[in-house]
């Protein structure tokens, strides 16, 4: 093939391995371009008065990246708007929380429109285009009305949303129908795929093919389940790290004996904090003799600062963690530890391998790379346990956790009794079968099986596939 050319709405290369600044998307990325030449392309994070498509080139961490800034109206319509309030919430479940703006949908077009025309020219012949997520859906056809007959492929790191509340948004026909202009669609999970087949097919009137494909609206749709996984020897080996090390000693010697809990999680209403924690006060209330035994340490992350309803949630966390430890602390002991900051990644192997629970409560989720960084993190011989969310992609995969409901506060309290009640016995077996889980699913064989199924379709014939609008 010729070089990979990936693009997503931020270009975040991290600098090494244990760089946890940057998210998991931005690290499963920066794996996939060290293994083909190529380069990574989108938005840099800046804002300028005019927008020229005037280009920033760089090598970051063997990566070249390629960004152009947006205009301010950019960033507020397409990112701040289309993409935080109206998609996120929409592709999880959160209809309460979306915004049908249509100043909103016209700046994602925009925005997309502008991200093709610079991209476009820097194509080869031969180059493999891999588009990622929910914030450059309709990017293809874009790029297909410019001529680009390369092959383009499209993963969406979310969950797909159910059809009865995809149609609450305004011109889904023509997003979806320009999803169309990918020669393959990706997603986590069997689930998220059929979602989206069932909208094509009753909401579209589409045929199936076959068990991949799906004709509908004149377009062909081939998709495909390609579960995300995280770089298992990196982190198995940054979790073996003087840092790590070091980490896994000072959060021994905090505990001071008592059993530590992690959850860790960007500052997102999907991801279930605030159930994590009224699930953890129920716990409490409903088992006195682990008191002072036991705290949970909530490494939160803020994140879209400039939005609403991550104010909103923000505000509550805080106040709900004050709350338990008002109702439950005593002058040596405090039971939630809530701290909003970034660690290293080899940081954070440290702490999870510290913890004898790790608590992953997302309400919805694409995947939860997290659950997957806490198993590869443990001591084989003495190793944690995960409590997961059944809402979470890694629940399809990752069957050995407890998998819990995290809406029903009493049954996440009693999956936290049983993890550290759980023998060592249980814990060693439940263990090894996540670890294998985790290696089958390593970030290499995600990307190899992706961009290998990518380069066997057909090329896209020659067309002007859909819009947004």
């Amino acid at each position: 093939m010729g070089r990979l050319i990936v693009v997503s709405n931020r270009v975040q290369a991290p600098k090494d391995a244990s760089d946890s600044s940057v998210g998991g998307l931005a690290m499963a990325l920066a794996a996939a371009l060290r293994a083909y030449d190529g380069f990574w392309f989108g938005w840099s994070g800046e804002t300028t008065e005019e927008f020229d498509g005037q280009m920033n080139v760089e090598e970051r961490g063997g990566v070249t990246i390629k960004t152009i800034p947006l205009e301010a109206q950019d960033v507020d319509e397409y990112y701040n708007g289309y993409a935080n309030k109206t998609l996120w919430p929409l592709f999880h479940h959160r209809i309460d929380l979306t915004a049908y703006e249509r100043s909103y949908s016209h700046g994602y077009e925009r925005t997309n429109k502008r991200f093709a025309e610079v991209l476009e020219p820097m194509l080869e012949p031969d180059d493999v285009v891999w588009i990622h997520d929910y914030h450059l859906i309709p990017l293809a056809s874009y790029l297909r009305k410019l001529g680009v007959r390369n092959r383009i492929g499209f993963f969406l790191h979310t969950p797909w949303p159910a059809r009865q509340l995809l149609v609450t948004l305004p011109h889904h026909g023509q997003m979806v129908r320009a999803m169309g202009a990918y020669d393959l669609i990706g997603f986590h999970t069997e689930e998220w795929r059929g979602l989206f087949c069932d909208y094509l097919i009753e909401q579209a009137q589409g045929k199936r093919l076959d068990s991949d494909t799906v004709a509908a609206s004149g377009e062909i749709y081939r998709t495909g389940v390609f579960p995300i996984g995280i770089d298992v020897e990196g982190f198995v080996e940054g979790s073996h790290s003087e840092l790590a090390m070091r980490t896994l000693k000072r959060m021994n010697k905090s505990g001071d004996g008592r059993s530590m809990m992690v959850g860790v999680d960007r500052l997102d209403y999907s991801k279930g904090i605030e159930e994590r924690l009224s699930g953890f006060e129920q716990f409490l209330t409903d088992h006195e003799e682990w008191r002072k035994r036991v705290f949970l340490l909530q490494v939160t992350p803020l994140s879209r600062d400039t939005v609403d309803s991550y104010q909103d949630i923000r505000e509550r966390l805080e106040g709900l963690a004050g709350r338990v430890n008002g109702q439950f602390a005593d002058m040596d002991w405090q039971p939630i530890r809530y701290l909003n900051r970034t660690y290293r990644r080899d940081q954070l192997a440290g702490i999870y391998r510290a913890s004898r629970v790790g608590l992953v409560t997302a309400l919805r989720d694409g995947m939860n790379l997290v659950a997957k960084e806490y198993v590869a993190a443990q001591n084989p011989d003495d190793p944690g346990v995960l409590i997961l969310s059944r809402f979470t992609g890694a629940a399809e995969q990752m069957t050995a956790a407890l998998l819990v409901n995290p809406y029903a506060r009493e049954e996440l309290a009693d999956a936290i009794y049983r993890a550290l009640e759980m023998p060592l016995e249980e814990r060693i077996e439940r263990w090894q079968s996540l670890m294998d889980v985790v290696r089958h699913t390593d970030i290499a064989i995600w990307r190899d099986t992706f961009v290998s199924e990518l380069q066997a379709t057909a090329v896209t014939p020659p067309r002007f596939a859909a819009s947004v609008h």
